[in-house]
């Protein structure tokens, strides 16, 4: 179904609060008795944009950002090394510690291979995020300037539209002001007519009163 057409008010040809300014504060007193409009969006708005509403975890650090809470502090526990607590240590308490540190040296040897392929490859791979990054912000400037020139040529067509309908409501105002003062004229030239018509009766009743005596 196509969305429903909303008509409002010619605002670049109305100008009565313009040439009336004691106007304008009536219109304010009057909307201030009426009741609060609802919030409701235009129906050609579309509804608001859901992120990442498949990945929970953006999702959540969206929200943290936009609750303005801070960045949570990271869990430093997980890259020591501790020894057993219990004493004496049994053979499985240090084979947990040694599993531990295992881990842990693992984890560093990743860390170093990773680092000397950022090395090697990072740079570039930098340079080309940029570039996409920066493609993509041209596009949307682009998008951007297009959308403003639509706009503005919509407000230009809108103004033409109210302008010519606008004069077509003057003329029309100006015409059925003329046929209204036409009529008047005409009742009370019918008005007048009557009266003198009533009053040639009048005579001529007299001078058949008259004659006849």
């Amino acid at each position: 179904m196509a969305a429903q057409e909303i008509f409002d008010s010619l605002p670049y040809y109305d100008n009565d609060l313009d040439v009336n300014p004691n106007l304008r504060h009536k219109v304010e007193q009057e909307i201030a008795l009426e009741s609060k409009p609802t919030q409701n969006l235009h129906p050609l708005v579309p509804p608001p944009f859901q992120l990442f509403t498949k990945n929970p975890l953006l999702k959540a650090e969206i929200e943290r950002v936009e609750s303005h809470q801070p960045i949570p502090l990271l869990d430093s526990l997980r890259y020591q090394l501790p020894a057993p607590t219990s004493q004496p240590a049994t053979e499985e308490d240090w084979r947990a510690a040694l599993n531990n540190a295992k881990a842990q040296l693992e984890h560093q040897r990743i860390r170093h291979s990773n680092v000397a392929l950022l090395q090697t490859y990072g740079p570039n791979a930098w340079r080309i995020h940029n570039y996409l990054f920066e493609s993509t912000a041209k596009q949307l400037e682009l998008a951007l300037e297009e959308l403003k020139e639509r706009t503005t040529e919509v407000n230009r067509e809108r103004k033409q539209s109210q302008l010519r309908v606008g004069q077509q409501l003057t003329s029309l105002e100006t015409r059925w002001t003329e046929l209204i003062s036409n009529v008047l004229q005409i009742e009370l030239a019918n008005i007048a007519l009557e009266a003198e018509v009533n009053q040639l009766g009048r005579k001529e009743t007299e001078l058949s009163m008259s004659m006849s005596m």
